[in-house]
């Protein structure tokens, strides 16, 4: 899974924009990961289900 989020990571995101500094690279790096990768991207691991949703039919059942 690390892999695949990694791949993920490097082609949506680092291979469309330059950063000139960490600090840059910072905000553009939460945004992928806290509000596209872990809210609204689906997952086949979760059952072609984005994590949020998946964990509120879980705490559902």
């Amino acid at each position: 899974m690390a892999e695949s989020f990694c791949a993920t990571l490097e082609h949506e995101l680092l291979s469309t924009a330059r950063y000139a500094t960490h600090a840059a690279a910072h905000p553009a790096l939460f945004e992928f990961i806290e509000v596209w990768y872990n809210r609204q991207r689906r997952h086949t691991s979760l059952g072609s289900l984005s994590p949020a949703r998946y964990e509120a039919l879980r705490q559902a059942a």
